[in-house]
């Protein structure tokens, strides 16, 4: 399917105005013009193509994408509402509610408020909270709204308004509705207003009562960047983006799901498509690479899917939504507390997870699962962390106490070095590859290997402690006990160990400008590499060290890619360039063989978070 304008169904209702046909370029006899269902494939109302063809017959399931797949039918609807009037007060149900008495999904939706009169707003949930009786009291008699929260709204704000949520459009609002595609409203109250047939409308109070969340809840909104634009808002059923064009911008493959432009200010092109405002323009997925052009501002519709990634270390928790494109929606750190126990810092992941979905708007059943990168060696296919000397613990078996805490979410952990490499092949660095191999030259050496595409960890998760190869027997001692080990000379410890040899062996070194011994860094003998010999020989030394290493793991594993993470790689073509000379001269089968590019990792401290989510990818 190539890129197409779509046509939308054209809604009629008593509370409607003229603003679309107006200002929106909408050409309809439909008088008044409440709404235009932009995207649709409701029975109630189908956008089809400029020819005429529905959309559910120009599109096949891999035009809408890979993520829509899951769903009984397609899971969102876009519409453009412009109120005239009040609508009713309303509330929508939830899927579970929805199913069991309407034989049908519930409905989750976002407002992007496009354009906005004087003293236009909304109401969205209550001033606070109130009982079901006094709830029905007040519908009943006809005081609802004094218990409604009444909020003043402009150009550009979004608001979120998950199911079971009470709410109103008012009067002066031109508004642009992403929501889960359904049709279920229950009607509260409607001002007294009467029909095309003279009778009010009909009211559904008791199912109303049934499903509407009657605590006070902030209104929630989404402002989190990202490379194609600004996420409004996100649920299961879709993400909606605000998109600003100015000139031209390329949109790269999207293989998981269609995009839906729908544009609310200006003029250009989506590929050679022309859009304006009030169109919408459907890319299908995997179309390829789109370039956009003109200058206009869109809000793109997509459906992705989300999941929470954990990276847990020693001092603090971080955690992220993450979606499908390795996009941070959110992310967030608490302190780690190991000296609750284990089940202590299991619920302190458990509550930082918890405060990320709130303020997202996502509830347990939006995201995919919940994965963890953790030091230590980790039985993964168990979830237990067999020990983890960093956090003090043994044999704790963390996903099921996640499950427990949080309910039926899925849990996958890893060890954190190769939950970081994973991070990296999935969306940093190394994402254009299938294998590779990475290492870590920190306080210590960690590494993770990665093989077409799936994390080796070995025998219960406790692989690739590559930092714990020999490469010179009998030589230093290691922190494991050893000699010689990888981490004895190619870890930042190492580096400043030698260069604290160097300066004491000899007091003629330059590097003793920096005053004693105790003002080392890894950074000192890189400083002076070409002004002191003695730094030459150090830098010289860490760097055929860390390149016999290096060629070790490439010649065992093969991989397309060798990636270094760590503070050392900030020293650039100074570490890189020599190291790999040196590599490329000693990896088996030299120049017959294929080539292994040694490049720096690219995600630095949100490595260990995407990786983590990843494990659910």
């Amino acid at each position: 399917m190539k890129i197409e304008k779509l046509i939308p169904a054209y809604k009629s209702i008593i509370w409607g105005g003229n603003k679309l046909k107006k200002y929106y370029g909408k050409k309809t006899d439909a008088d008044p013009l409440a709404e235009t269902w932009e995207l649709s494939l409701h029975k109630d109302g189908e956008s089809t193509l400029e020819d005429g063809t529905p959309l559910s017959a120009a599109c096949s399931p891999e035009d809408f994408g890979e993520n829509c797949k899951g769903f009984p039918f397609f899971p969102v609807l876009v519409k453009l509402i412009d109120a005239n009037a009040k609508l009713s007060v309303q509330v929508h149900p939830a899927d579970e509610y929805a199913l069991a008495h309407e034989n049908s999904l519930g409905k989750t939706e976002m407002w992007y408020i496009a354009d906005a009169d004087e003293g236009a707003g909304i109401y969205l949930g209550f001033n606070e909270d109130i009982s079901r009786e006094e709830l029905e009291a007040a519908i009943k008699n006809k005081m609802l709204t004094e218990h409604l929260r009444f909020i003043p709204v402009k150009r550009g704000e979004s608001y979120f308004i998950p199911a079971g949520t009470i709410h109103a459009i008012c009067e002066g609002c031109l508004i642009c509705e992403i929501q889960q595609n359904s049709n279920i409203t229950y009607r509260v109250y409607d001002y007294g207003r009467v029909g095309a047939d003279g009778k009010e409308r009909e009211l559904h109070v008791p199912k109303a009562l049934d499903v509407t969340v009657r605590k006070y809840v902030a209104p929630r909104s989404l402002d989190a960047q990202t490379p194609e634009g600004t996420v409004k808002g996100i649920s299961r059923f879709f993400t909606a983006t605000h998109v600003r064009v100015s000139g031209e911008r390329l949109f790269k493959n999207d293989k998981r799901s269609f995009r839906c432009f729908t544009c609310l200010e200006g003029s250009g092109f989506i590929g050679d498509v022309g859009i304006c405002k009030g169109d919408s323009v459907f890319v299908p997925a995997n179309y390829g690479n789109v370039n956009l052009s003109g200058d206009f501002e869109a809000i793109m519709t997509t459906v992705r899917k989300y999941y929470i990634g954990i990276d847990l270390g020693g001092t603090f928790i971080k955690g992220g939504i993450v979606d499908d494109n390795g996009v941070i929606i959110l992310s967030d750190k608490v302190p780690t507390e190991s000296e609750k126990g284990a089940d202590g810092v299991a619920q302190n992941i458990a509550s930082l997870a918890h405060s990320l979905l709130d303020r997202t708007g996502l509830t347990i059943s939006d995201v995919v699962g919940l994965g963890i990168g953790c030091p230590g060696m980790i039985d993964s296919k168990t979830g237990n962390i067999l020990y983890s000397n960093n956090i003090g613990w043994e044999n704790f078996n963390i996903a099921k106490a996640l499950s427990s805490i949080m309910g039926d979410i899925p849990v996958r952990v890893a060890n954190d070095a190769n939950v970081a490499a994973l991070g990296e092949v999935k969306f940093g660095a190394a994402k254009d590859y299938d294998s590779a191999v990475m290492i870590t030259l920190g306080t210590g050496v960690g590494g993770g290997v990665v093989i077409d595409g799936v994390l080796m960890e070995g025998n219960k998760g406790a692989g690739a402690e590559l930092g714990h190869t020999v490469i010179c027997r009998g030589g230093d001692l290691c922190t494991c006990g050893r000699r010689g080990c990888t981490e004895a000379y190619c870890s930042a410890t190492a580096l400043i160990r030698d260069t604290k040899r160097a300066m004491l062996a000899h007091p003629d070194s330059k590097m003793w400008e920096i005053g004693s011994v105790d003002a080392v860094t890894g950074k000192t003998a890189f400083d002076y590499l070409n002004i002191d010999a003695y730094a030459t020989d150090v830098v010289n030394n860490y760097i055929g060290a860390l390149a016999t290493a290096l060629v070790n793991y490439a010649n065992v594993f093969r991989p397309e890619v060798i990636l270094l993470g760590g503070g050392i790689c900030a020293e650039g073509e100074r570490l890189t360039k020599p190291l790999a000379e040196q590599f490329n001269a000693e990896l088996f089968g030299g120049d017959k063989g294929p080539e292994v590019p040694v490049m720096v990792a690219s995600l630095g401290n949100t490595a260990g978070l995407l990786g983590a989510a990843a494990l659910l990818m």
